[in-house]
């Protein structure tokens, strides 16, 4: 219980998240932006994996990867241009 407790205050706490911060040029990210804002905006609520099949559909260029978008949507969610949704129905948490 000694070695335990001095674990316990030994350790830091965790820091808080830095602001994301996009390493893509400013007219690619409103590019980027403008075209996950749409097809949220058209196409209502979405699960990450429903935008990102949406996005393949569009063919946008800006967006490497499924992880990149979701990195590109948490920063769109800092600067409150989208909301993640979760109605507790199953476990699928939507943007709009």
């Amino acid at each position: 219980m000694f070695g335990s407790m001095i674990r316990y205050f030994s350790t830091k706490p965790k820091s808080k998240m830095k602001p994301i911060e996009l390493k893509t040029s400013p007219e690619q990210t409103q590019t980027t932006t403008r075209v996950i804002f749409d097809i949220l905006k058209e196409h209502g609520p979405l699960t990450v994996g429903d935008t990102w099949e949406r996005v393949k559909e569009v063919g946008l260029r800006g967006l490497t990867s499924k992880r990149h978008m979701k990195i590109v949507m948490r920063w769109m969610r800092g600067r409150q241009k989208i909301r993640l949704i979760c109605n507790h129905v199953g476990p699928h948490k939507q943007f709009l």
